[in-house]
This record gives C-alpha cells, structure tokens and sequence, in this order.
C-alpha cells in the first residue's frame, strides 16, 4: 500500500529496535531524512560514570531568532513479551488503518510527523526567517542523565538560543487535538526503613517490630492532604509503591522493614521543602525509628503560562484538527522539565492510550493529522500564509 511520507518514516523509526539505551539505527534514519532536507545535523555522545552512554541528535536549519525547536526522543521501552504482541514490536506492521510497534505513539511518529512537516515548510517557502531546530535523545525513557539536558548545555555552548520548543509526546486523550501540556508535576521518590529486632513471635517482649510502626508511617503519609491545588494543577499526591519485610516465616518477627513512594507534587512545592515536610511527618508518626533516603530530584514543576505562544499552538491545533485543545499539567514527567529553563515550551502529539502497553499503536489518520498541525504551527510561527 502507499504510505504518506509521515507514517513511512515511521515505520522506518519503529523497525529499529532503540530500547533504552541502544540507538539501533534509529538516529540515522532521522539524520538521513533530515540532512536530505537540508538540516545541518551533529551527533553528540554523552557519558556520565555508573550510567550508559547515549547518542543525541541536533539538527537546525536557517537562523534565529526566533528560534523554534522540536524536542523528543527515539528511544522506547522494553516490548515485553513479544509473543503477546498482536505484530513483531519492532516490524511496524500496517493493519486496520493503523500503525503498530513500540514507539508508534509514544513518539517516534511525532518525531517522524515533525520531520515531515518542517521538510515540506522549508521545501514551500526555502529558510525561514528565524531557525528550525531539533533536540533529539536516546535517554528520555532512562535515567535522562545523558540526553537533552545535556544536549541544551551543549547547544548553549554552541551559541544556541531557543525561543519556544514543542514536545511531541503523545498528549492527546481521546482523540488527536482534545488536550496539550503547558507544564508539568514534580517527581519526588523516596524510601524509608523501620529497623527492628528480629525475635519469636511466642516472646515479642524480647523483639521489637518494625511492622506496626511502618504501617502507621505509611498510613499517616498516605491521609496527609499536602494540598488543595493550584491555579493550573491539581492536589499533590503520595503513593506508595512497595513495603516489605523480606521475611517468609509466620513465626518470626522481622527486624527491618523497608517501603518505597513517590509523590508527584503541583507548582506550590520545591523537592527541598516536600523532603522536610515528609520528615516532619514521619518524625510526628514514628519518631525517629525511621531512617529517610530521597533520591536527588531531576523533575521540579513547571509552568508555561497560557500566553502568546501557547494561544498560536492552541490555534494551530483547532485549524488542523477542529478541536480546541484543552490546557493541562497532567500526566507523568517529561523532557519538557529540562527545556523550560530555556525557553516556553508545550507538548503536543498523538493520543495516549496505547503509550508502553502490549499492542502499542497509532491511527494512520492521526499520524497525518498530527503533520498537519505541526506544519500549521511553523505557517503561523514564521508568519507564512
């Protein structure tokens, strides 16, 4: 069958299997496509000890300001078990009008999408004036040690200035159009450990138990009410994801206990000051019987607040797809964290719902409709009829 340009790259992105932190190819396809476009494109290999290496892509066109860049990553999370999948995870089989594959939504067909639509700009109107740019990792599903933060200090050495940056990570609903992210939650994890004294259960005189004291530590994080909320998101949120005392006898009293939560928090809190509001908690639960380690925080909330740019994306969305997209800060974190230190920047791409799922999958339609907005955001960016 023919394929239109978008979705024909693709399945070329798909068909290379980048599970974090392997490239796999992926970042050549893009290249290829791009430098055929006229970008001048730069790989950058980063390293951090104790962390993999990852290759990055910066690839720009014409001269800025302004500057819009589109930021997003080709690497994509283990398929699981293949042979639960509907197609080969990394075949980018076409079936039933759509596209199916790890990364077909979340995102290398908005990476693919944005090629598309930035090519046939430059190829209707020549250099913009202004520059196209993109900020493309290996590293968004990993640790992000080695991705596009790194990859903004480089291109700021270079001489790099952004203006605004679109994210393509699939932030539609329900259908292509209905939502876009103007900012997004914190990310803070933690975990705590209760020691105890492993003893009998017949003689808890001579033991002490951790147990009883991590569940009223888990239970009065878990009530406390950090917030009610902001102007643009909703009530930070404890959660925790594991508690466990490593012991399989019923007869034994445990001498540790040990439990791991994150708490995605709204723009009202630092990491700083939700770690001394958790101790304090705790410190008011259990005393000092527990022991609190954070894991240093690399997502803060951010905010984009509802201006000019986000107005132009928001038009762009409606004249493309004839649904006006609702402003959100929902949802897990993104590179989005990194690049707003730069520059305004919102995501935008396809619909959700498949995203690191078995059978994971994008409409064709909706690749094409997401071109479409992406080349309605350049016309009105560049002032182009």
């Amino acid at each position: 069958m023919s394929l239109s340009p978008s979705v024909a790259l693709a399945r070329d992105l798909i068909r290379c299997p980048s599970v974090t932190p392997a490239d796999a190819g992926a970042l050549d396809v893009l290249q290829g496509f791009l430098t055929a476009a006229g970008f001048a494109c730069t790989r950058k290999i980063f390293t951090e000890p104790g962390t993999p290496d990852v290759d990055n892509l910066f690839a720009k066109i014409g001269q800025g300001p302004p500057h819009l860049v589109f930021a997003g990553h080709t690497d994509v999370v283990p398929p699981g078990d293949a042979k639960r999948w509907r197609h080969d995870p990394f075949a980018g089989e076409i079936e039933s009008g759509r596209l199916w594959g790890r990364g077909a939504s979340d995102m290398k067909s908005a990476v693919a999408a944005f090629a598309v639509a930035a090519r046939d700009f430059v190829a209707a109107h020549g250099s913009a004036k202004g520059a196209i740019s993109f900020l493309i990792t290996g590293d968004e599903e990993g640790a992000s040690i080695n991705g596009t933060a790194k990859l903004l200090d480089w291109a700021k050495e270079q001489g790099e200035r952004f203006d605004h940056c679109i994210v393509g990570e699939p932030s539609s609903v329900l259908a292509l159009g209905d939502m876009m992210k103007i900012g997004r939650r914190g990310s803070l994890s933690g975990r705590v450990t209760i020691e105890g004294v492993q003893g009998h259960v017949a003689y808890p005189e001579r033991a002490d138990n951790p147990v009883p004291k991590m569940a009223r530590l888990v239970a009065a994080l878990s009530d406390h009410r950090f917030d009610e909320g902001s102007a643009h998101f909703g009530a930070s949120n404890l959660e925790f994801t594991s508690v466990d005392v490593g012991n399989p006898a019923v007869n034994v009293i445990p001498a540790r206990a040990t439990a791991a939560f994150n708490i995605r928090f709204n723009d009202l809190w630092t990491p700083e000051r939700l770690e001394n509001e958790i101790r304090s908690i705790t410190a008011q639960a259990v005393g000092a019987a527990a022991q609190l380690d954070f894991t240093p925080c690399n997502a803060r909330a951010f905010l984009t607040n509802p201006g000019a740019f986000v107005a132009l994306v928001s038009r762009a969305v409606e004249e493309a797809t004839g649904r006006k997209p609702e402003l959100s800060t929902t949802g897990g974190t993104s590179d989005a964290r990194f690049i707003v230190r730069d520059c305004e920047v919102v995501e935008f791409g396809l619909t959700n719902e498949s995203i690191h799922k078995i059978d994971e999958n994008a409409a064709l339609d909706d690749i094409d409709g997401l071109t479409k907005v992406y080349r309605r955001i350049l016309d009105l960016y560049f002032e182009r009829p």
